[in-house]
């Protein structure tokens, strides 16, 4: 009876571990963009099911060693060798779900690594040994960080951004956690992403990729303001943040 309450309570607890493992953003930073959301969901979506399959794994081999542990009583055991029914669903089912996660991906990473034709507003971002240099196309606008302080990267809210990524010396990674995804800079690649803030606040952003001897310097800062201050912002020629 002691083992019984002993097993009971440890499941309890794992069960409870892994539905509050399901709720919110699983430990990742809050998403800050449309791209951002839709990884979020994608990265749910997985491990919700496998909280679902790992309960129904971990239920059948508790219902196995509770219902067919061994009894003075009991007589030799069921020894067919297959059967076929059970057989086809538990191959059958696997592969329905690896199809189907599959095909979530395959949508998911198409949506957030593609890029308009007409964004709304291209920034050209530079990482090189050992900053950042953001420069507004059709605009003089140019923020180059230096050592000691961080540059700001000031974006709109609700409009598609185009970030051209390039680097003259060696690979880059630039990363704002609350973006979800991160883009190399590779030397003579060019490299592109589109974000859609859907919200204003301010991030931290980093080089991801060891680049050298000051690589932790390089960090940099996203400011996003609602469209028309960012309008406002950049006729007055930038910086100021």
């Amino acid at each position: 009876m002691r083992n019984r309450r002993r097993t009971a309570f440890a499941l309890l607890v794992g069960a409870s571990t892994l539905l509050l493992a399901g709720c919110g953003n699983l430990g990742m930073p809050s998403p800050v963009t449309s791209q951002g959301t839709e990884s979020r969901d994608l990265w749910r979506i997985f491990v919700w099911t496998a909280i679902v399959i790992g309960a129904i794994v971990y239920g059948l081999i508790v219902f196995v060693v509770v219902r067919y542990r061994r009894r003075r009583s009991a007589g030799e055991p069921d020894q067919r060798q297959y059967v076929v029914p059970v057989e086809i669903i538990y191959t059958a089912v696997p592969l329905v779900i690896v199809g189907v996660l599959l095909g979530l991906s395959i949508r998911t990473e198409n949506n957030v690594t593609a890029t308009r034709k007409d964004p709304d507003i291209t920034v050209h971002v530079v990482g090189f040994q050992w900053q950042w240099q953001f420069s507004y196309d059709g605009t003089p606008v140019t923020i180059t960080g230096v050592p000691g302080k961080e540059p700001v990267l000031m974006l709109p809210v609700g409009r598609t951004v185009r970030l051209d990524l390039s680097t003259p010396d060696v690979i880059h990674s630039f990363w704002v956690p609350h973006f979800i995804e991160k883009r190399d800079l590779i030397p003579r690649v060019d490299n592109a992403i589109d974000v859609n803030i859907i919200e204003a606040g301010e991030w931290a952003g980093v080089c991801s990729e060891f680049c050298g001897l000051d690589h932790t310097a390089m960090r940099f800062r996203v400011k996003a303001v609602p469209a028309a201050e960012f309008d406002s912002w950049l006729a007055d020629g930038g910086p100021e943040s």
